[in-house]
This record gives structure tokens, C-alpha cells and sequence, in this order.
């Protein structure tokens, strides 16, 4: 690898923590505008901000390193309690981050909006006292963040600077660390080469140099601290007091005189040396990294290639129970377990928690009450939740678009609240469980709840419903997902277009979960979100119904039991089992499917919970376990509901995954119009 692929390969690895460092420094900063007295998320604020200068300098990205200074030098003001926080200072620092994070993305050497980004700066420094060259007017617009600033006491700092044998290879730059040490006051440095080995003996990569220095400053040892966070972990560094006249001996040059010349010869000399052997690193590096960062697209691959093992072993074991042969049996059962340890491996390491999902909406949820005019707070619960990334990946535009709706159209304003006796600040929660092999994610809201009557009505303007028909107050909610549905009076920037529930219920169909939505009238609105937890690799229970094949989810199924001859006489016809004492009404996938062989003498019943309750599954025969890989069926069959996928089977023949709750849902709209008899007799039961 050259040395120009070699740098190349560091900005990507910034831009990417970069990305990771943004998210935190967003919910931090939307944290501090609720509690702007936490001294921890002030440090935590200035500690994101100083990284993303420190190493975007180090990376090249000089303009993003020269914008995210003038807000560390705010947030810095606020540690040492030079200015105060508030929403103004938060409001400026968000609007900043967006540019931030702009930069990063494009990796843009100059800002993306240059104008806007010339405000911000000039706002910061009005901010921290700093000169500033705009109008009057401008400064007095920006004037109410500045506040009377406070002398600081100015100590020595004896600091020793030895970088580790990683720090070039790294990509990080010592002589930058200094620089950045003069910003803080002044600095005398003393350059320590005795380590400097002949030139014919130096690795490229590798940094004989030490300093030691004293910086007179008014900062704290942590601020100074600060400055070698991203690199603290590969060097040796001390910071203690130093006296007054505790400083460098007559014979140590300073770093801007000779010392300077020849600090800047070494540098010059490794580089020459790193590019005569063309970047390559030459040492050992620590094995001492507790996690590794891995692209989600290596680590689908990873899923895949088990997946397909999955499959593998699956024909293996038909071929060693066709054999006969023990010792064959003996390797297969091996296979089969290291594949199915494998393969729960490989899906812990896709699972993670949902919240950095959460956490993003903090920044929706405050822009969005500012513009709106409205006092809203954003509560999480279950954030540890976790749960397929795959899944994840694909949750941000429903959530988002349920938050926008209960922002504008549920949650009322703080006076009508007021007027309604409730608390002015509205409440929206998130939540996240467990719940068998799905995950349930809940959006609720405290607002005004869902006019049935003008959902109603609003349907059957649209030709969705005759206007003398009976609704449930369930089947009139399932109203607002349909296309271009809404009941908004007027058009704004947030909504009622009535296109975001539609993308909700297209999203989630997607990952073949189901929506419940549930509101009461002046207190508030909820939707849950029922998605299974992965996406690539189920559990599931291989059943036949004549000469298919089918596969339930074992997550759902409760048990299994005989259906005979006499069982269905018993039932004078109706689709109903008496499973102890209990009557489970059951669907005949026989003739839901309408398969025309003829019916064994004996079936078997797969009670499954549903969100209907619970149903039995009529099938042939019950095959056995089976590792599922979910194989998408394609756009031609993206309307078949039922059907939530297929898998290949150890002998090569293909069968079906059905979803249990959608096969009860369709069987529920059947029994209107008098097909279904399973469900006629669960209503004469009811």
C-alpha cells in the first residue's frame, strides 16, 4: 500500500468515527439544554468538540478543524464559568454540528455553506468575547449570549511527551499536539533525540522523539489533558505543577527557534524514510484492542456465508439419514452443532441496541417544537433493547414519520393544553421490548388522540368505506395508512400531505412486522410496531400439507396436537379444538390453500400465538426442526402477505415461511364475507 493510499485510509477511519463522535455530541448537547448545570455534559460536549478539531487537523481536514475551534472555544469558556448555557448557545452549536457533519461527509476542504457557517463563527466569537468584523446590529443580535468574563489564575504545567511506537502509523502528527499546546499559553519545549537511532536503522513509522515542556496557562490539567485525548492510549504523557522558575535549561532551544528546525528535520527524515518503503509498517503492533470496527457490509457477507452453511448442512443431514451409515451420521450431527453454534454467533454479533436509533430523535423532537411552537419532551424506555441492525436500518423513516405526525398533528399547544388541564410540556415516549422472537416498539403521545369521526368521514369522502357500514374503532384506525389519507385542514412543512403513515405501513410490511394503534380521545395516541428481531436466520418447524412443504416460526408456536376423524364430527362443523378444556379455533391450511389431495386420517394441529389470539394450524404431517435461512421471494410476490419468505430445503426443494399473524388476519377478513368457518364459530363463541 503507498503512503498516499495509507493516508487515504485514515480519513476514511476519521470520517468514520467522526460520524459516531456527531451522534453522541447531538444527544449530549440536547441533554444539556434540559439540565444546563450538568458540569458532566458540559466536559462531554468540549471533549467531542476538541476531538473532532484535533484529529480532523491531523487528517487534512483543516477548514472542519478551524470551524470546530471557535465552539470548543465556547464550551470552554462555559467550564471554567466565563458564560453561562442556554438555549441560544445550544441553538447555535446544533446549527453548527449540521455544517460539521456536512464537512465530514463531503470531506470538503472548504464549508459547505460558506455564508452560513461565517454567522455561526461570528456568533460563537461575539459569544467568547473575541473580535469579530460584522455590523452593529449583527453583534447586538448575537449579544445576549455574551456574559462578563472572569480572570482565570494562570499556573506552570511541567509536561513530558513521548509518543508510542503506533503513533505515526496511527496517522497522528506529535508537532501538531504542540501547536495546539501553544493555543493554551506559553509554551517552552525541550526536545529529547537521544533515542534516535542511525538514519540506515529508522522505522518509518515509528517516533524516537520525546518532549518535555513547560506551558504557563490559565487552563486546567484537564484542558491540557484534552489536547492528547485521541492519542492519550499510544504515548506516555505526565502533567505536575511547576514552579515559577521551574523552566527549561539555558542549553533546551525552543520549539520556534532551533529546536524547531531540527524537530521539523526528523519529521522530514521519517517521511522520506516512510515513503522510500512505500508506507508499509514494519513493526509489530499491539494486540490490545478490545473491540473491532467492521463495514456492515463485510459483516453481511459473514451472515450470508452462514446462511448458505445453514443450507449445506441441512443436505448434508438428509444425505446421512438416506446413507445409513453411522460414521457419516456421527460427522453430520458434529456439523450440525458447530453450524448452529456458528450460526447463533454470527446473529449476536448483528444484534445491537436501538438506542443511537432513539437518540437521534432527541434533535427532531427539539427542532420540531421550536418551529411548531410547542413545549414537548422526548422520554425513551428499553433503549438496550436489541435487535437485528438490518432491522434497525430500516426503522428510522416510520419512527420519524410517527414522531412528525404526533408532533403536529396529536400534541396540542401549551396553552390549549393549559386550558384542557394538563401539564403545558407534552410527553412523547419511545419504548422497546422483548417480546418471543419480535421486538415491540411503541410510539405514544399525550396529545389530543384521533378523531375517529373525522377519520370516518374522511373515508368515506375518499370511497374507502360505504357511509351506513359499522367500523371497529380498530378498523377505523387502519384508515390513516392508507395512501394520501390525512384529515390536516391545511398543508404545512411538517405534514398532511398524507404520505408519511403510508411509507410506515410500507416499511414495516417490509419487514414483515404489523402495526396496532390505539388512542383515546384528549389523552393521547400510541402505535406499536411488532418487527421480528432478525431478518437472515429463524427457528422454525417443517410441516407438510399434501405435497408442500411449509415452515412456521417455532418462536410463535405453542404446541401440537392430533386432529382426528371424530374430533371434526364432534364440532358439528365448526372449525374449533378442545385443547384442555379450552376451544382454539382452527384454520385448515388445506383448504385456505386449496389443495385438492386427499386429507390423512390423522393431522396435526399447530396451536401458534397470534395478536388475534390463539389459532390452530391444520397440516398433514409434522416434519421436524429446521434452521430457517429467510430467502426473499421477489417483486412478483410482494403482494402475497401470508408468505413472508422461502427457504431451500435439504433435498433442494423449496418451501414456504408463513407469517402465523397475517394467515389469522386473512382469515378474520374471510370470515366476512362468510368463507371462513374458523373464524365464524370464534365469533359465536365470543
Amino acid at each position: 500500500m503507498s503512503a498516499a493510499e495509507n493516508v487515504e485510509g485514515f480519513k476514511l477511519a476519521f470520517q468514520e468515527e467522526a460520524r459516531e463522535i456527531l451522534v453522541e455530541l447531538e444527544t449530549a448537547l440536547l441533554e444539556l439544554n434540559e439540565n444546563p448545570s450538568d458540569k458532566d455534559l458540559v466536559g462531554c460536549v468540549f471533549r467531542a468538540l476538541h476531538t473532532i478539531k484535533g484529529s480532523g487537523s491531523m487528517f487534512g481536514f483543516d477548514e472542519l478543524a478551524a470551524f470546530t475551534h471557535n465552539l470548543e472555544t465556547a464550551f470552554d469558556a462555559v467550564r471554567n464559568g466565563r458564560i453561562q448555557v442556554n438555549s441560544a448557545l445550544i441553538d447555535l452549536t446544533l446549527s453548527a454540528l449540521d455544517q460539521i457533519r456536512a464537512m465530514v461527509e463531503e470531506g470538503a476542504v472548504t464549508p459547505v455553506n460558506p455564508a452560513l457557517c461565517k454567522e455561526i463563527l461570528d456568533k460563537a466569537r461575539v459569544l467568547t468575547g473575541a473580535p469579530v468584523s460584522r455590523s452593529s446590529a449583527a453583534a447586538s443580535r448575537a449579544s445576549e449570549f455574551v456574559h462578563e468574563a472572569v480572570a482565570a489564575p494562570v499556573h506552570d504545567w511541567a509536561i513530558h511527551f513521548a509518543p508510542g511506537p503506533e503513533m505515526l502509523a496511527n496517522g497522528a502528527n506529535p508537532l501538531l499536539l504542540l501547536r495546539e499546546l501553544r493555543q493554551l499559553g506559553s509554551l517552552t519545549v525541550k526536545a529529547d533525540t537521544t533515542n534516535m537511532p542511525p538514519f540506515a536503522d529508522i522505522v518509518p513509522d515509528r517516533c524516537y522523539v520525546s518532549w518535555d515542556m513547560v506551558l504557563t496557562t490559565a487552563a486546567d490539567r484537564n484542558a491540557i489533558r484534552d489536547v492528547f485525548m485521541f492519542v492519550e492510549d499510544c504515548c506516555e504523557l505526565t502533567i505536575e505543577p511547576a514552579s515559577k522558575t521551574a523552566e527549561p535549561d539555558s542549553n533546551a532551544a525552543c520549539l520556534d527557534s532551533e529546536q524547531a528546525s531540527q524537530t521539523d528535520r526528523v519529521a522530514e527524515a521519517l517521511e522520506d524514510k516512510r515513503a522510500q518503503s512505500g508506507g508499509r509498517r514494519t513493526y509489530d503492533k499491539a494486540d490490545n484492542a478490545s473491540s473491532l470496527r467492521v463495514p456492515a457490509a463485510k459483516l453481511d457477507q459473514f451472515v450470508n456465508l452462514v446462511g448458505e452453511l445453514v443450507t449445506v448442512q441441512a443436505r448434508l443431514s438428509e444425505l446421512a439419514a438416506r446413507s445409513g451409515d453411522s460414521e457419516i451420521a456421527n460427522v453430520s450431527e458434529e456439523i450440525e452443532r458447530l453450524t448452529s453454534a456458528l450460526r447463533e454467533n454470527s446473529m449476536n454479533i448483528r444484534m445491537v441496541p436501538i438506542r443511537g436509533t432513539f437518540d437521534k430523535f432527541r434533535r427532531l423532537v427539539h427542532d420540531l417544537a421550536r418551529d411548531l411552537g410547542k413545549d414537548v419532551e422526548l422520554t425513551l424506555e428499553g433503549a438496550d433493547t436489541e435487535l437485528d441492525k438490518t432491522v434497525i436500518d430500516q426503522l428510522s423513516d416510520p419512527l420519524m414519520h410517527l414522531i412528525r405526525n404526533s408532533m403536529d398533528h396529536g400534541i396540542e399547544t401549551a396553552q390549549v393544553r393549559a386550558a384542557r388541564g394538563k401539564n403545558p410540556t407534552a410527553t412523547i415516549h419511545l419504548s422497546a421490548r422483548h417480546s418471543g422472537a419480535s421486538v415491540l416498539i411503541g410510539v405514544s403521545d399525550d396529545g389530543g388522540g384521533i378523531d375517529t369521526e373525522a377519520v370516518r368521514q374522511r373515508a368515506i369522502e375518499r370511497g374507502l368505506v360505504a357511509a351506513g357500514k359499522s367500523l371497529a374503532e380498530s378498523e377505523i384506525f387502519q384508515f390513516i395508512f392508507q395512501p394520501g389519507f390525512s384529515t390536516a385542514k391545511k398543508v404545512t412543512d411538517v405534514s398532511g400531505r398524507g404520505v408519511g403513515m403510508d411509507v410506515v405501513r410500507q416499511r414495516v410490511d417490509s419487514l414483515r412486522g404489523t402495526i396496532d394503534v390505539a388512542s383515546k380521545a384528549g389523552h393521547g395516541t400510541s402505535v406499536t410496531l411488532r418487527l421480528p428481531l432478525t431478518l437472515a436466520i429463524i427457528d422454525g418447524l417443517l410441516v407438510s400439507v399434501g405435497e408442500a412443504s411449509y415452515v412456521l416460526p417455532l418462536a410463535n408456536t405453542l404446541e401440537c396436537i392430533e386432529l382426528t376423524r371424530e374430533d371434526i364430527a364432534q364440532a358439528n362443523g365448526k372449525h374449533v379444538a378442545n385443547v384442555r378444556g379450552e376451544l382454539i379455533p382452527y384454520i385448515s391450511l388445506r383448504e385456505h390453500f386449496n389443495i385438492s389431495t386427499p386429507r390423512p386420517a390423522i393431522e396435526q394441529i399447530m396451536v401458534v400465538e397470534t395478536e388475534e389470539g390463539r389459532y390452530g394450524f391444520v397440516v398433514d404431517q409434522v416434519l421436524g426442526n429446521c434452521q430457517t435461512v429467510i430467502k426473499n421471494l421477489g417483486r412478483a410476490y410482494r403482494h402475497v402477505q401470508v408468505v413472508s419468505g422461502a427457504t431451500i430445503l435439504g433435498n433442494g426443494t423449496v418451501a414456504l415461511i408463513l407469517d402465523p399473524q397475517r394467515l389469522a388476519q386473512d382469515a378474520l377478513k374471510a370470515a366476512e364475507t362468510g368463507v371462513s368457518q374458523a373464524i365464524r364459530a370464534k365469533h359465536s363463541m365470543g
